[in-house]
């Protein structure tokens, strides 16, 4: 099945007030079930223990975590207590709170680019200096057209791939990235890559006026890395590209490990400045400082 593609190029809402600015829309990631299963699982909570704190049945509980639906309003401070969230934030997500929108006009030469294949929409992070027009990629999406037709129209010169962590969504199109962009210069924290290709500790990548360092995010899986990016023109506010890790009002899976995973993003990326523009795979943009305040796994 094709993928299909979306940019935030296309996807536009118009200030009336100044049509020169722009905004992402996209919804959340995951619904207040989908927190829940995560943080219950992620502490080891039986669904009796859950239902019973949210006075819920376990059959509704159940639906809860699998539709983000319920029958009748759970009490989400005490879940929130046994499950180690913030009740008053699930609640709120659970009445359609979403980040406040980006006005992306702030990072010019920042695309986020979003393909979608068998109902998985994944995003990936194009990134350029306004002078020298070198560019980067993190992560590849589904596809390569959707990263070349952006290359092509800005007339790009495409030199890194980043990779936040090798899963088949982040990493699918590499090859026909490699295809159109033979000299890709590639960076990986994955174990099988090759030393040149690795990331090293305290490396900081230069590309024009861009400068690009990670930092190691393991739990989802073992090679997770958070790029953050600096020197946008007009001192714009930190780009934090972060894979799978931390979503806008949640966080991603611990295949590896929960709980290293709750650890790294709080020690390696909510410690950021709160104006740092989070960029997640999956859903909408954020900041720190939104998730500070409105993450129900970290506001607690």
């Amino acid at each position: 099945m094709p993928a299909t593609v979306r940019t935030a190029e296309f996807n536009l809402l118009l200030d009336g007030a100044n049509p020169c600015r722009y905004f992402t829309i996209m919804m959340l990631e995951d619904h207040t079930g989908d927190i829940v299963r995560k943080a219950r699982q992620g502490a080891n909570v039986p669904a009796e223990a859950a239902a019973q704190a949210a006075g819920l049945s376990v059959v509704e509980l159940t639906d809860l975590e699998q539709t983000g639906q319920c029958k009748r309003k759970p009490d989400f401070i005490s879940l929130g207590k046994v499950l180690g969230l913030q009740g008053s934030h699930l609640a709120d997500i659970a009445n359609g709170w979403l980040p406040a929108a980006v006005d992306l006009s702030q990072w010019r030469e920042l695309r986020q680019i979003d393909t979608t294949q068998g109902g998985n929409t994944v995003n990936c992070y194009l990134a350029w200096d306004e002078v020298t027009r070198e560019a980067i990629l993190i992560d590849t999406g589904w596809e390569a057209e959707a990263v070349r037709a952006i290359v092509q129209k800005e007339k790009l010169d495409l030199r890194h791939l980043f990779i936040t962590h090798n899963h088949h969504d982040h990493v699918a199109a590499i090859d026909g990235l490699k295809t159109l962009y033979p000299k890709l210069r590639l960076h990986s924290s994955a174990k099988n890559i090759s030393p040149e290709q690795r990331n090293r500790p305290n490396d900081c990548i230069s590309v024009g006026s861009l400068r690009i360092t990670h930092r190691e995010t393991p739990g989802h899986s073992e090679d997770g890395v958070v790029y953050i990016i600096g020197g946008f023109p007009e001192d714009a506010p930190l780009v934090a590209v972060c894979g799978d890790t931390v979503f806008a009002g949640s966080m991603s899976r611990g295949f590896q490990s929960f709980d290293l995973l709750r650890q790294k993003i709080k020690e390696q990326i909510l410690t950021l400045p709160p104006s740092t523009l989070l960029c997640p795979g999956h859903g909408p943009l954020t900041t720190i400082a939104e998730e500070l305040g409105h993450n129900p796994f970290f506001s607690a």
